[in-house]
């Protein structure tokens, strides 16, 4: 047994409903691997779950990636050893924590020339970028690419990683500041999407081209207009819904704006299998240590100050990760 804390919630509702705790924490069972966590990765979807929006079976803990040292390992796990790095982003909730126990088939080892905290600023939002870039839709150099919240964590990862692979980069956010946070990080054209005439601004900025893949994460502001965007058979990605729900749509819509292809893919199922989890992520922290994809580390809290965290996430605060150390 080995004294823990870890950060879990009995009811659901505002920031200070966290609370930290201390547990005695038992040796990993077979096919587990105990891990000193070393750096926690918050995503927004963390407050979500805290108030309710996302109901847990409570009581539950919070996080859903980390970077760690593995300390033991249980009966069964051949692949890694004590003293290894590794990184997960979907081994059950509980990243809030010093010390955990988590699956050995959920890890992934941390390569040299990429850190821990890279790791774990980057994973959640990276693995996502990366299947919707090299699964969803495979780019390609030439192409015209739309990134809907350019300026988000997974906007920015999009747009730096579209244009190393040769693509043109449309970025849109909500505000000129934001507008040039997805201009620093590559897109080639950056449009106000709060503005009523935006679609118009993408035509212009490519001679009326529209775009052949768009990534759409904000949902309800601007899904019928990304399929005004779309070229001909192109495909429209909605991945999120930071405004809200997209609003229903008759299939006939997608015959009338060109033929378009719509899917709305997430990232645990593109991950689900062990195998393809660990080369989608080796793909990715190739990207972070060739220097295509970075790491924008806003700020970082201890542990202890986790109500801090979801209290600047929720006034928004705060601009690139943000990290917990242990």
């Amino acid at each position: 047994m080995r004294t823990a804390r870890k950060v879990s919630i009995t009811e659901f509702g505002s920031a200070d409903k966290m609370k930290l705790e201390t547990i005695e924490l038992p040796a990993p069972a077979p096919g587990e691997v105990q891990l000193r966590q070393t750096a926690i990765g918050f995503n927004f979807i963390d407050v979500y779950q805290r108030k309710g929006v996302y109901p847990l079976p409570l009581p539950t803990g919070l996080g859903h990636e980390a970077a760690g040292i593995v300390e033991a390992v249980g009966d069964g796990v051949e692949q890694f050893r004590p003293g290894d790095r590794v990184a997960y982003m979907n081994a059950g909730l509980g990243a809030y924590a010093d010390y955990r126990n988590v699956p050995a088939e959920r890890l992934v080892s941390i390569p040299g020339g990429v850190s821990d905290e890279q790791a774990a600023a980057l994973l959640f939002k990276g693995m996502t970028a990366q299947y919707l870039l090299k699964r969803t839709h495979a780019v390609k150099p030439g192409e015209i690419v739309l990134v809907h919240a350019a300026a988000g964590g997974v906007g920015q990862i999009l747009c730096q990683w579209a244009k190393a692979l040769g693509a043109f980069v449309i970025g849109t956010a909500s505000s000129p500041e934001k507008c040039a946070i997805a201009k620093a990080a590559g897109a080639d054209v950056t449009i106000d999407y709060s503005q009523e005439n935006w679609p118009a601004a993408l035509l212009e900025a490519t001679g009326g081209k529209k775009a052949n893949v768009v990534y759409d994460s904000v949902g309800k502001d601007t899904f019928l207009k990304s399929l005004d965007c779309a070229a001909p058979f192109g495909l429209v990605v909605l991945y999120g819904a930071a405004s809200g729900p997209a609003p229903a749509i008759e299939p006939e819509i997608l015959n009338k704006k060109g033929c378009l292809f719509l899917t709305r893919p997430s990232v645990f199922p593109h991950n689900a299998d062990p195998a393809v989890f660990r080369e989608n992520a080796a793909d990715l922290f190739a990207a972070i240590a060739q220097g295509v994809v970075k790491a924008s580390i806003g700020a970082k809290y201890k542990l202890a100050e986790i109500v801090s965290v979801h209290q600047a996430a929720e006034a928004r605060a705060t601009q690139g990760a943000t990290l917990i150390i242990p």
